[in-house]
């Protein structure tokens, strides 16, 4: 099993570079942190980690990347919770992201 993510930018039109990303079980325990690179993604988050059947957190430092581009946001952090139920599968969670708005959905 694997776990991506991908951080946009929406309100420019980029991808979200050097964002905080956290991946915690349910019960808060840290199973590793990354920094989305130049593309927006976080290869290094699951990258050879062996994950179970359970529930997800993927936390994102938001306020903190505003900050650094001097962007108000209402968002100091999004925090994603998911369900993974198939061991074998890939679970891409995306993050769409503007200073007063975010969404997400299950990728492929």
């Amino acid at each position: 099993m694997s776990i991506s993510t991908h951080v946009l930018d929406a309100a420019h039109g980029t991808p979200a570079e050097a964002m905080a990303v956290r991946l915690e079980r349910r019960d808060g325990e840290v199973v590793r942190t990354g920094t989305t690179n130049a593309d927006g993604r976080c290869p290094e988050l699951t990258e050879g980690l062996t994950l179970e059947v359970g529930t997800y957190r993927m936390c994102f430092e938001t306020g903190a990347w505003f900050a650094r581009a001097d962007t108000p946001t209402f968002y100091p952090g999004v925090e994603l919770v998911f369900e993974v139920t198939d061991p074998a599968a890939h679970y891409h969670v995306p993050l769409l992201l503007s200073p007063f708005a975010y969404s997400t959905y299950r990728g492929s």
